[in-house]
């Protein structure tokens, strides 16, 4: 076969250092689309972006020469300088170590897409803490609940 094909969508899951909330209703739309054109920079595709004051969910499709990691880092890593380089998210802004990720079916690529839309709706019920566990037992992802969240 002469060319590779490849659907490669993922949901990814991360949150601030701490899960401080540094991430203000004001600022979460300048950041979301900041972190679509860092994606398309380095050439993958930020399907949606967005989160709450302490995290952030992303749905990428990613090419199947690249690392999933090395999209994420890319993400994380450019926008943390950005966020300091401004000083929009306080001083000293970081992002946690890890991140969660999980493969999206392309049948449900508009349900994620909404699941992503309706993160300030979703917690008011719940913290991330709760999300997040959620969503590493829902996907079958192994993890030592120790070590977790740091």
């Amino acid at each position: 076969m002469s060319h590779t094909y490849a659907s490669n969508r993922v949901h990814v899951v991360f949150s601030t250092k701490g899960r401080t909330k540094d991430l203000g209703e004001d600022l979460q739309p300048k950041l979301w689309a900041y972190m679509k054109g860092i994606a398309k920079n380095h050439g993958f595709d930020a399907v949606k972006i967005g989160g709450a004051s302490d995290h952030v969910h992303a749905l990428l499709v990613v090419p199947p020469a690249m690392p999933l990691a090395k999209a994420v880092q890319a993400i994380k890593g450019c926008s943390s300088k950005w966020l300091n380089d401004t000083g929009a998210a306080g001083e000293n802004f970081a992002w946690q170590e890890g991140y969660g990720a999980f493969s999206v079916n392309p049948a449900q690529r508009e349900t994620v897409i909404q699941y992503i839309d309706a993160q300030e709706e979703h917690h008011r019920k719940w913290s991330f803490e709760q999300e997040f566990m959620t969503l590493l037992k829902k996907w079958g992802a192994e993890y030592d609940a120790r070590f977790v969240f740091g």
